[in-house]
């Protein structure tokens, strides 16, 4: 029970990595805050269901106004915030470009959500973390900006800057006791990607080769470093990026 008596937010929860995530901090005491553009509310029902403390609301993490809103009502909802989890994200539904062909309008979209995103909901949490006198913010970045993804520069491009983001606000909000860190997972089968035939497809079995570890890779992976490095048992853990691919890029 880490997380007894202390409030998690977890956006892009209503399925996928983030609903697995948000069962897990629930399963160890944590009141949990749900946000996503669809599925939100149902994925708390079932939290609640279970017998956990669960809030929601439905809000798209590229509009600044709406995340602040949001932060609003889920502050007085769980009785203030702990944890922020930036897990909202663009992936499943992308498909492979060149750079010479991208479409910038998608350019635009992907950091809007993937970048845009996490800065708009790390300013709503800081002064909340502070008022707690410190707290934990794990980014939810990829294994794609040290592998290099051909065909994805957009994609890449955006959870790079999530990387570098990681260090500098660990930088800069380790005064206040709040810890920045992130994980970079592999090719995951996540909701998103499962309901994506041709990404599914062409990337399933390669990513299983190259793999020390040769297997799917579940949200359920993931689960377990997002719990230590929000924890206290990662006191002094900040800054860092680990990476969840079951072994194939080293750092």
């Amino acid at each position: 029970m880490r997380f007894k008596d202390k409030s998690v937010v977890i956006t892009g929860a209503g399925a996928g990595i983030g609903l697995a995530l948000a069962h897990a901090f629930a399963a160890e005491g944590a009141r949990i805050g749900i946000g996503d553009l669809r599925g939100a509310e149902e994925a708390a029902a079932a939290l609640r269901a279970e017998g956990a403390h669960a809030a929601a609301v439905c809000f798209d993490v590229a509009d600044r106004g709406a995340v602040f809103a949001a932060f609003d009502a889920l502050d007085e909802a769980l009785g203030g915030i702990d944890v922020l989890i930036n897990n909202a994200g663009l992936f499943g539904p992308l498909g492979l470009a060149t750079i010479e062909d991208l479409d910038p309008d998608m350019l635009a979209r992907v950091f809007q959500v993937n970048v845009f995103g996490v800065f708009h909901c790390t300013q709503a949490a800081i002064p909340r973390l502070r008022r707690r006198c410190g707290g934990a913010i794990v980014n939810i970045a990829s294994v794609t900006p040290y592998r290099g993804a051909p065909m994805m520069s957009h994609y890449v491009a955006s959870k790079g800057a999530v990387i570098a983001f990681t260090r500098s606000a660990a930088r800069e909000l380790g005064a206040s006791m709040i810890r920045v860190n992130a994980v970079a997972p592999g090719f995951t089968l996540s909701d998103a990607v499962l309901a994506n035939p041709d990404m599914l497809a062409g990337a399933r079995e390669r990513t299983r080769a190259e793999r020390s570890l040769q297997r799917d890779q579940t949200p359920g992976d993931i689960v377990g470093p997002v719990l230590f490095l929000a924890s206290d048992d990662a006191r002094f853990v900040t800054g860092q990026t680990v990476i969840i691919d079951g072994g194939v890029a080293f750092t």
